[in-house]
């Protein structure tokens, strides 16, 4: 029988896929919509400085926008995944623990400094109209329930498996109770206390805390199935969830990448996208990592994650003729999408990667390696908010 684990992810991957394709008929509808309303949905776009709007110019930028952050993403999302057989950049050591600071830095700021600003100022626009847009804050009200939301998918999912883990081994000491195969129990208990002291060891807890009515052999077997499964489960969670997230906002910014004719935006945007697509993508891949998926589940994630701005770069480009990023309908779809997407990347980067890391027995007995971690966190946030300045 699957392993819960297992029975998640795919669900959790077809939602991937359900709402990326819902973002992209979206705004594909949207687009459609502005262009049949015309002058009365429209709001006049400001005229680009120094004659950069060139639609001719611009595609041969986009092109190369394609090529270059698919490339990058694909190098940042992989690189976990092929160097996890260097002893340096396995998992449980120092080294990794520190990309991952520093990727999660990366998140944390394209939360707050690029995803929230951008849905501020959208839903902010004075294309939109007074009521309902001007009169409630919809951007952090999305972007807290998106939080909210979050947390109930990630504590649930906990729950279920915490409750489901329980059941089995209330049913593995029945069948010891009744007299099972003594030989065969003994070496299953035997293999599940080593696994059990493998597993406690390497998150550095110092004993189990077993009930005072069980033998102790059977202690571990509990004990192990809680603490290995858990945390192989909410490693899986984390990740696929910060997939979702990466995803709404990475097609936001390919669809209004495709779309824009502005030459000046487009060059300055390629590099800083570049930047970001990468490293984004190393936090997304020691995630992958950490999740033990299979490899074809990890390559459809590193797959998807990689083409994902591209291909929302490629319906921007078809869509150039229609999409009016000003009009009032793109205006609010757009927008909700990029509060609901920073209340996620926001709440991922707090409680799941930088908390759970930071408070986990590695870094609370290591502080030289937990110095080394706040200083790779800030340098991640600091070098993205720089990308600010221009994307």
């Amino acid at each position: 029988m699957a392993s819960l684990p297992t029975l998640l992810t795919k669900p959790l991957l077809f939602i991937i896929f359900f709402i990326t394709i819902v973002i992209l008929s979206m705004s594909t509808r949207a687009s459609a919509t502005s262009a049949v309303n015309g002058g009365i949905d429209e709001c006049q776009e400001e005229a680009a400085p120094g004659g950069c709007v060139n639609k001719a110019k611009a595609l041969p930028l986009k092109i190369i926008a394609i090529v270059a952050i698919l490339v990058t993403s694909i190098i940042g999302v992989c690189a976990p995944l092929v160097t996890k057989s260097v002893p340096a950049l396995h998992p449980d050591r120092s080294l990794f623990v520190v990309v991952k600071a520093f990727a999660s830095g990366i998140i944390l700021a394209t939360g707050f400094m690029h995803v929230l600003p951008d849905s501020f100022d959208m839903l902010s626009s004075e294309c939109l109209p007074e009521k309902p847009w001007h009169r409630f804050p919809f951007t952090g009200f999305v972007a807290m329930l998106s939080a909210v939301v979050t947390l109930m998918v990630d504590a649930m999912a906990t729950s279920v498996y915490t409750r489901r883990g329980a059941k089995e081994a209330n049913n593995k000491m029945s069948d010891v109770n009744k007299g099972i195969s003594n030989q065969q129990v003994g070496v299953d208990l035997e293999k599940d206390f080593h696994d059990t002291v493998t597993d406690l060891k390497s998150l550095g807890s110092g004993g189990g805390g077993g009930g005072g009515h069980l033998h102790g052999c059977h202690v571990p077997m509990a004990v192990g199935a809680s603490v290995g499964g858990s945390q192989l489960l909410r490693h899986r969670v984390v990740a696929m969830v910060l997939e979702l997230g990466i995803v709404v906002h990475s097609v936001v910014i390919g669809l209004s990448l495709g779309a824009s004719n502005n030459t000046c935006t487009i060059k300055s945007l390629v590099a800083a996208l570049c930047f970001h697509q990468m490293f984004e993508g190393m936090g997304l891949g020691g995630c992958i990592l950490q999740g033990e998926f299979s490899f074809v589940k990890k390559a459809v994630m590193a797959f998807f994650f990689s083409v994902t701005t591209p291909l929302g770069i490629a319906v921007g480009i078809g869509l150039s003729n229609i999409y009016k990023e000003n009009s009032p309908n793109s205006l609010a779809i757009v927008g909700v999408l990029n509060a609901s997407s920073a209340g996620l990347l926001i709440y991922m980067a707090l409680v799941d990667l930088l908390s759970a890391e930071f408070m986990g027995p590695k870094l609370q007995n290591n502080m030289k390696l937990q110095l080394k971690c706040y200083v790779a966190v800030l340098v991640g946030a600091g070098g993205m908010s720089v990308m600010a300045i221009w994307a």
